[in-house]
């Protein structure tokens, strides 16, 4: 829980987000069902028995593309669709998504005046209480599905109080939160296959490690859970300018995501697994999964952004571990083989985490990198102290984003920058956009 998620444009529900977090009174990250949590959740009339058929996503990188690819194939199936994920990059009302629109200023705050109602000044943690009243949101408005985002782990995650899911899915797992949930992937992968249900089907996106897929592997296997793994019993490749999905009920041939990164590709290719798992659609609809995979939207994950600057482009994403690190780096090669601009990096991060594998995946291919603060925010790494992750590249430390920019192109020649290191940051970038519109 960060400062920067109390902020909101409308200055009543700031306030009132900021009472919530007061109502933890600063308690550490419990990952555990605690009782101010359960005891909220009964006096909402346990409205997390009463949601839609409901999808849950856990991983490491790449839970929310997912999430969006799915939506999308949902909804051109005119599907009406609910949606829970966090953080959010702007305002509050990202995270919850009522059929397919962020959930209206009003209605969010009656929500949070009955939580703070119902809860009667109990201790409880920020992400247990926005969770009771997002499922109280899911449980009152119509919709054919929801999509469900755990937090920081799975097992222990407060989305992980629904028993009943109709499939679940685990993207990629990497290193990230190891002082929650574990040092070791095999750890990690613990927490996260969690969320896999006797007997529920659970999608396994590509995973970089073994050790990982095997604890996943385990997991089912007890639970009785029927496995659909990437490269096994399902596959995609992309090829030119196509990606070309196959299972043994299904080979299509699509366009590329409209997501950026050869990573999405994967991303894409585990929401086409789940889709095809639930039968929304019935037999899967070639043409309309290629006007939804052209058009689905994520900010902030390899967003390409409008500049005024001649010459100049901005990127954003709030890639953080050492995996989104690869991940860029394999962006960076690409966009050095199609023109050769020169890149710039502008990194901010949150002072817990640990940056230098994502340093070390990416800097390098930097042309001069410019470590600033996330403004607002206590819990920032300070701009010398990620300097001293730098090893390969010149290095600047700016006391904002804003100055960052400014130096930037002033000191150097055109070319491409590359906004990263967290959600935050690149939420900053956002929320500064929105106020020059």
């Amino acid at each position: 829980m960060y400062v920067s998620d109390l902020s909101h444009p409308t200055f009543s529900l700031a306030g009132k987000l900021q009472h919530l977090y007061q109502l933890s009174r600063g308690c550490k990250i419990d990952l555990r069902f605690r009782p101010p949590f359960l005891n909220l959740l009964k006096a909402f009339g346990d409205p997390h028995k009463n949601m839609p058929p409901t999808i849950h996503v856990a991983g490491t990188n790449g839970k929310g593309s997912t999430l969006a690819f799915m939506r999308a194939f949902l909804e051109e199936q005119g599907k009406s669709v609910h949606v829970m994920t966090s953080p959010h990059l702007v305002r509050f009302n990202e995270r919850i998504v009522l059929a397919g629109k962020e959930i209206e200023d009003d209605y969010l705050e009656s929500l949070i005046d009955e939580a703070i109602a119902l809860n009667n000044e109990a201790e409880i943690t920020f992400f247990e209480i926005t969770s009771v009243l997002a499922f109280a949101a899911f449980s009152r408005v119509k919709a054919d599905y929801l999509l469900l985002e755990t937090g920081m782990g799975g097992r222990l995650d407060c989305t992980n109080i629904i028993e009943d899911p109709i499939l679940t899915i685990i993207t990629s797992i990497s290193r990230d939160h190891e002082p929650f949930l574990g040092n070791t992937l095999a750890k990690i992968a613990g927490e996260k296959a969690g969320i896999i249900k006797q007997n529920v089907p659970c999608i396994i996106a590509r995973q970089e490690s073994n050790e990982a897929l095997h604890v996943l592997e385990e997991t089912a296997r007890k639970r009785n859970a029927p496995l659909l793994r990437a490269n096994q019993e399902w596959c995609i490749k992309m090829q030119n300018d196509t990606c070309h999905y196959t299972s043994d009920k299904n080979a299509l041939t699509l366009p590329l995501p409209a997501l950026k990164g050869v990573h999405q590709i994967d991303n894409a290719g585990t929401a086409l697994a789940a889709f095809e798992a639930i039968g929304a659609g019935g037999a899967l609809d070639e043409d309309a999964l290629s006007r939804a995979i052209k058009k689905v939207n994520w900010p902030a994950r390899l967003q390409k952004m409008t500049t005024e600057q001649e010459d100049w482009e901005i990127w954003l994403d709030g890639g953080h571990n050492e995996s989104a690190g690869r991940v860029l780096a394999q962006q960076a090669s690409l966009w050095e083989g199609q023109d050769s601009k020169p890149l710039y990096l502008i990194i901010g991060m949150m002072s817990l985490k640990t940056p230098d594998a994502f340093f070390a995946a990416i800097t390098p291919l930097a042309e001069h990198v410019y470590t600033v603060p996330i403004m607002g925010e206590p819990l920032t790494f300070a701009p010398d102290a990620l300097q001293a992750f730098v090893k390969e590249s010149p290095c600047t430390c700016a006391d904002s984003l804003d100055s960052a920019l400014s130096r930037l192109f002033k000191e150097q020649k055109p070319g491409r920058i590359l906004i990263t290191g967290s959600l935050y940051l690149t939420g900053e970038y956002l929320k500064r956009k929105n106020a020059l519109a």
